[in-house]
C-alpha cells in the first residue's frame, strides 16, 4: 500500500476539526464565538501576520484581541502541535481568504 500524502490545507481541515478543536468557536464565513475563518485570512493577509506564531502562543492577537482570554485555553493545546500541524492549520484557514 502506498501512502497518500495530504495537501496541507487538508491535514489542517483535519486538525480544525479534530484535536485543535477549533470548530467549535470558528466556522468559514460567519462570525461564531471567535471570527470566521475569512476574517482570519484577510486581517493576517492584510497585516501580514504570523499566524503560526501566535498559534505557538509568542505572538500578539491581531484579529480580535477583545477576545483573547477566550482563545488562551486553546492556545495550550496549539502549543503542542509540531510546526507543519501549524503550517497545515494555517493553510487550512488561508484556503478561505476571499
Amino acid at each position: 500500500t502506498s501512502t497518500e500524502v495530504k495537501k496541507p490545507e487538508d491535514l489542517g481541515a483535519e486538525i480544525f476539526a479534530g484535536k485543535g478543536a477549533c470548530i467549535a468557536c470558528h466556522k468559514p464565513d460567519v462570525k461564531l464565538v471567535g471570527p470566521s475563518l475569512q476574517d482570519i485570512a484577510k486581517i493576517y493577509k492584510d497585516k501580514n501576520g504570523d499566524m503560526v506564531t501566535f498559534l505557538k502562543g509568542e505572538g500578539e492577537p491581531i484579529v480580535d484581541p477583545t477576545q483573547y482570554a477566550l482563545m488562551k485555553p486553546n492556545l495550550e493545546i496549539t502549543k503542542t502541535f509540531s510546526d507543519e500541524e501549524l503550517k497545515a492549520l494555517e493553510a487550512y484557514v488561508n484556503s478561505h481568504w476571499k
